[in-house]
């Protein structure tokens, strides 16, 4: 695959993010706990269905210290229309109870110490610190994936060397266009019936999955 020119990328960046201005997840959270517990929850599966499971939740479960202490099976009753929802749940309840153990009951506020936690991956932790901390980094969802090898940003065949391409092509303002492609993939650039005639990065795709616009 012949990648991108460096002025073309510039031009992409630049359209994403006057598009998506101030672009932040859709999770809703309140502070870091939830954050975590939702983006951990948001593995494959999406974010409105999170948003459904995660008022009772945290009603039930307010604060590291009560997950910690969590019933397995209640939790799994809580969380069981989340996909994958019997690991997810022992993953809460050993995060939850690693963070009581390891770091007094607070959730580390740094990378390396976060992808330390159960169910915790690059991915997960990098979504957290581009949320809640604003960090210049990439993370590499199905939307952001797509997106990537639909513009030719990358042909990398995994999610760790996408965000490498993507963090090598744009350099700066990361958190932002993570945030932008996010929505871009999942309102625009869609896996299936991407709607083209809304897309402001049309001129600049050459994808087979590109659909040619109707005459007006």
């Amino acid at each position: 695959m012949v990648r991108r020119k460096p002025e073309e990328i510039q031009e992409i960046k630049k359209r994403l993010l006057e598009h998506y201005p101030q672009a932040h997840t859709e999770l809703n959270y309140k502070n870091l706990y939830q954050l975590l517990v939702a983006v951990m929850l948001s593995a494959q599966c999406t974010d409105k269905r999170v948003n459904l499971i995660t008022p009772d939740l945290f009603k039930k479960y307010p604060n590291v210290h009560a997950l910690a202490q969590a019933d397995i099976d209640e939790l799994k009753e809580l969380i069981k229309s989340c996909s994958f929802f019997n690991n997810k749940a022992k993953n809460l309840i050993k995060m939850a109870q690693m963070v009581e153990e390891k770091y007094g009951g607070k959730i580390p506020e740094d990378e390396k110490e976060l992808v330390k936690l159960p169910g915790v991956g690059q991915k997960t932790a990098h979504v957290v610190m581009i949320e809640y901390f604003g960090k210049n980094l990439m993370a590499v969802d199905t939307h952001v994936f797509r997106v990537a090898h639909r513009l030719r940003l990358s042909d990398a065949k995994t999610r760790e060397g996408v965000e490498k391409d993507l963090v090598q092509a744009f350099k700066t303002d990361l958190a932002a266009i993570h945030q932008a492609m996010v929505l871009f993939g999942r309102y625009i650039c869609t896996a299936k019936n991407p709607k083209c005639d809304q897309c402001f990065l049309y001129d600049l795709c050459d994808s087979e999955d590109k659909r040619p616009l109707k005459d007006s």
